[in-house]
């Protein structure tokens, strides 16, 4: 029986609290061409057979979703788009407000590779033990950054410091204008600085065809790692796109 759309989207228990976000070399590929930047989208409606919270896309197609949790110096930012561009691959970054406080013109170096830009909460704390009003502005405050920026709060909305996010999280985001909260099936953990085999060995044991996988910008052991990953990806026929690509 073939594997439909619904089935490979699942929902996990909300309110299920899991730790993998971080509190505070081979040749790759032929390198392909930058991409155009993509012009600003309007806010995002809800996309069907998607769940409130997503883990992964479908495992019928062969490409994956590199996500990375936007904060970090700008070098080391800078370092991980490019190779990911010369890699041939365009991947999410969920940025942090204060991160584009401190580093406005990250956002548009982001979009201007073909990659995609996401919100990630505006100073990182635990979204999840927060009361409503605190837990609003987060959202609230890290899409008005993106808006002034880029004209797009982007589509993506990840909590801060937990996979799985409370019901509270998920509905704050759905009225701001996230209708779906995006996790991930794949935790590298390269925020607790393994080394780039860790992470790289990470990735080629865990991901398959439909992974979300978190990853971090900010950490040089990722940065030392992503051109192997994606030589890796390459071998296995697999394809790093974002994560609109991945689940259209």
């Amino acid at each position: 029986m073939p594997i439909t759309r619904r089935t490979v989207l699942q929902l996990s228990a909300t309110g299920a609290l899991l730790t993998g976000c971080s509190p505070a070399g081979e040749n790759a590929p032929a390198a392909a061409a930058r991409p155009a930047a993509p012009s600003p989208s309007p806010t995002p409606t809800p996309t069907p057979n998607l769940p409130d919270q997503i883990e992964h896309g479908p495992r019928t197609r062969p490409q994956l979703a590199l996500t990375f949790h936007g904060q970090g110096t700008p070098a080391e930012a800078e370092a991980v788009l490019a190779a990911a561009e010369k890699g041939g691959a365009r991947v999410t970054v969920l940025a942090v407000g204060s991160w584009l406080d401190a580093h406005p013109q990250l956002a548009a170096r982001v979009l201007g590779g073909g990659h995609e830009l996401g919100n990630h909460t505006q100073t990182h704390g635990d979204i999840g033990a927060m009361d409503e009003a605190a837990a609003s502005a987060e959202i609230t405050e890290c899409a008005a950054r993106l808006r002034r920026l880029t004209g797009s709060q982007g589509r993506w909305f990840r909590p801060s410091q937990a996979r799985l996010t409370t019901p509270q999280v998920v509905a704050l985001a759905r009225r701001a204008g996230y209708p779906h909260v995006l996790s991930y099936d794949v935790d590298t953990l390269d925020y607790t600085d393994p080394g780039p085999a860790a992470v790289r060995a990470a990735v080629a044991g865990q991901a398959g065809p439909g992974s979300v996988v978190s990853l971090h910008l900010g950490h040089a052991g990722t940065v030392a790692a992503l051109p192997g990953i994606l030589a890796d990806l390459h071998r296995r026929g697999l394809r790093a796109v974002t994560t609109s690509e991945l689940l259209t």
